[in-house]
């Protein structure tokens, strides 16, 4: 039995999948095996496992169904086999792993039963941290905050600083709402609990949805930052800016209903779907300016 079974989805990133899979299969200390989910890429992406990586097993999705469904397709492999990985690992193909990194995330969260979910310190190229490593719920006010900029404006505030959990220090271990599914390890036992990913989130959302029901089973979401990962983010949907930022509201706005929309009044659930309508507006408006005037690309947020 592999302690770890990892989940690669990839589309049209290549030259990424290849550093990716050479640092996974590099790692030491741990056993695992590798399951390599192509989105129906155009980039000879699928022919690149065959050729240098034939350890991992490959599975070629006939379409690009999104991140969630791909997703399932490796979690079914995975579970499927007897005896099933003691933990699954959501690992996104621009990622590099450092050669102890898997094992040392494995070891933690053996130190810790009562997790289901554990993530490590994602940075940038550049050095810098990527925020959504560690994560609070979007919930109304959380989002609400973020939407009228007041995290951005202080984000060492308890209170306005929760999207991205600002005002704590990077580098101190602590319990979370959610960790990226760029680099997510899931217990098995609060996997099977919790269900499949939702394939209503094609592109975004669907870790946060998923750290939601595992946690509404009484499990804990930590944040590990001892073991760092780089992170080349947003490789795959940089060039296709407009369908990237429609999906980052469609999934919130699946996210709100799905969780929140049920018990706010109406006259609030009214006014949130509103807001993340009018920030979509917007959004979408100034993609469309960047691609008239362009410049240095920005994520959705």
């Amino acid at each position: 039995m592999a302690d770890v079974g990892v989940i690669i989805v990839s589309y049209n990133v290549a030259d990424l999948l290849r550093r990716c899979l050479r640092s996974v299969l590099g790692s030491r200390g741990v056993d695992l095996a590798v399951c390599v989910v192509d989105n129906r890429s155009a980039d000879g992406s699928a022919e690149l496992v065959r050729a240098e990586f034939p350890q991992a097993h490959l599975i070629v999705s006939p379409e690009n169904r999104g991140y969630s469904a791909a997703n399932n397709l490796g979690i079914k492999y995975f579970l499927a086999q007897s005896p099933p990985p003691r933990y699954i690992l959501l690992l996104n193909p621009d990622t590099e792993v450092p050669p102890d990194g898997i094992a040392e995330m494995v070891a933690y969260l053996d130190r810790h039963p009562e997790a289901g979910i554990a993530g490590p310190k994602l940075v940038r190229p550049d050095g810098s941290l990527d925020l959504a490593c560690r994560r609070s719920f979007p919930s109304p006010e959380v989002s609400f905050y973020r939407m009228v900029g007041l995290s951005r404006l202080f984000p060492r505030s308890r209170r306005f600083g929760r999207y991205n959990l600002t005002y704590l220090d990077p580098d101190v271990e602590t319990e979370v709402d959610s960790v990226v599914g760029a680099f997510m390890l899931i217990r098995r036992e609060a996997l099977q609990e919790a269900g499949l990913m939702d394939e209503a989130f094609f592109l975004y959302g669907e870790d946060l949805d998923l750290a939601f029901r595992i946690k509404a089973r009484g499990w804990k979401v930590l944040y590990y930052p001892k073991v760092v990962v780089l992170h080349h983010k947003g490789e795959s949907t940089r060039r296709a800016r407009s369908r990237a930022v429609r999906e980052f509201y469609r999934a919130m706005l699946i996210f709100y209903k799905k969780h929140y929309a049920p018990n706010n009044p109406p006259l609030l659930r009214w006014l949130v779907t509103a807001g993340i309508y009018l920030r979509w507006g917007v959004a979408l408006a100034v993609t469309r300016l960047e691609g008239l005037f362009p410049a240095r690309p920005r994520p959705p947020t």
